[in-house]
């Protein structure tokens, strides 16, 4: 009798937790996702309204590139302080304040004439997104515990790719509209601003810091959530200060090899549009359509890989593995091959690297305790994001001197290469 009583009980308690990891991951993450979504369709408008700043502004590839890469600017010094100030203040708070705000700038950059107003603007954005991601993967690692973390940062990131998918089809099409007068880019700011203002002020109001806050569960369910997640960071994660945790040898590892795939990312991501048309010739609305399909393999990519990464309980591997094979991409770009098909294949496989992101963030957060590991993570999204301004820049620069996107590429392969390499010398386990 006491044996079929211990299995009910055991039962029970196994419902309770499929039960409580299931409703906190459908709670959060779709809104999570479509946050980030309208994140990236902000950052990276720039990216198709540089097609038609080119022809009505006369912007160069060098323009372009700084205006791309000075956002970075000013998002890398605001990283450490936002990431710490959601620890110490308020998620949804910081959250809702920086979309709202993001949203803000994003719209105005549409009055925009002269590249140093174009630089000002991006400048103000940098500043405004800086503490939303570090604030997110922070935010995660409140309510999921280590075993479904990957699964839910890959959930979470997955909406990088989305949002090109998305984004770029949408772009093409604004980009070919002139309404009240108004070139099609103009309205691409304005339209792609508007989104992140509603939703910060939703966002304010429906997400939740803590687990103890969650109205949305009951006293059982919050309580197994926060001992379960208490107990996990006892036994798993290092207590110890945050100027030791920095130069830790994982911390290190994570940021030289965020360094080096950011160099390889942002210049990719932002310059992809551009690139297309130029190789291929097509129309504003045949890029935007075409520029959506890398993205399709991306987010099918990142999702696998988070979820294949939780299921093995490996990180660096599944991080280093899909860098490598972007390398692969990128010397066969460096050729420029004139058959379309081909080129978005390797454009594809070039993406596709990129799915190492949620894995790559699954790391500080098992490594170290709570304070620590925000420190952590705005530091290395601080230091990473350093190449977000060298790499658009360096890229627009090479072209404009050269006339042909062949050395940038070039650059590209090396710098995968390297990302790849670097962070299979993180520890095989939590030292």
């Amino acid at each position: 009798m006491a044996s079929i009583t211990s299995r009910a009980i055991a039962a029970e308690a196994i419902r309770l937790a499929d039960h409580t990891r299931h409703q906190t991951a459908l709670r959060l993450l779709p809104f999570l996702f479509v946050l980030y979504v309208t994140n990236y369709l902000d950052r990276t408008s720039l990216a198709y309204a540089a097609i038609g700043m080119k022809r009505d502004l006369g912007f160069s590839d060098s323009v372009t590139g700084l205006g791309l890469g000075v956002f970075f600017i000013s998002y890398v010094a605001l990283q450490i302080p936002g990431a710490i100030l959601v620890e110490r203040w308020s998620a949804r708070g910081m959250i809702s304040t920086t979309m709202i705000v993001w949203g803000t700038m994003t719209a105005l950059t549409a009055l925009v004439h002269t590249p140093a107003q174009l630089y000002g603007a991006r400048l103000v954005l940098g500043a405004a997104e800086a503490g939303f991601f570090p604030g997110v993967i922070v935010y995660l690692s409140h309510w999921f515990m280590q075993a479904d973390r990957a699964k839910a940062t890959s959930n979470f990131m997955s909406a990088i790719p989305l949002s090109f998918v998305i984004g770029s089809p949408l772009a093409g099409f604004i980009l070919g509209q002139s309404w009240f007068s108004l070139p099609g880019w103009r309205w691409l700011f304005i339209l792609e601003g508007i989104p992140a203002i509603v939703l910060g002020t939703i966002a304010y109001f429906y997400l939740t810091d803590l687990p103890t806050e969650a109205k949305w569960l009951t006293a059982q369910q919050r309580d197994w959530l926060e001992s379960s997640l208490a107990e996990e960071r006892q036994t798993s994660t290092q207590a110890m200060p945050v100027l030791q945790a920095l130069s830790s040898r994982t911390i290190l590892v994570v940021a030289a090899a965020y360094v080096f795939n950011n160099f390889t990312y942002y210049s990719l991501l932002f310059w992809l549009p551009s690139m297309m048309k130029r190789l291929t010739g097509f129309s504003d609305v045949r890029v935007g359509a075409l520029g959506a399909l890398p993205y399709v393999g991306l987010f099918l990519a990142m999702l696998a890989n988070g979820w294949h990464s939780d299921r093995q309980l490996e990180r660096r591997w599944h991080t280093a593995v899909p860098v490598l094979l972007s390398a692969a991409g990128f010397l066969g770009l460096v050729i420029q091959p004139r058959s379309v098909s081909v080129l978005l294949l390797l454009f594809t496989v070039a993406t596709i690297g990129n799915s190492y992101l949620p894995v790559l963030w699954a790391m500080p957060t098992e490594y170290l305790s709570k304070s620590a590991a925000a420190a952590a993570v705005g530091m290395i999204n601080a230091i990473g994001s350093i190449p977000g301004f060298a790499g658009p820049y360096l890229f627009g620069y090479l072209s404009t001197k050269s006339g042909s996107f062949g050395t940038g590429l070039t650059v590209l392969m090396v710098t995968a290469l390297a990302g790849g390499l670097v962070v299979l010398y993180a520890p095989k386990k939590k030292v």
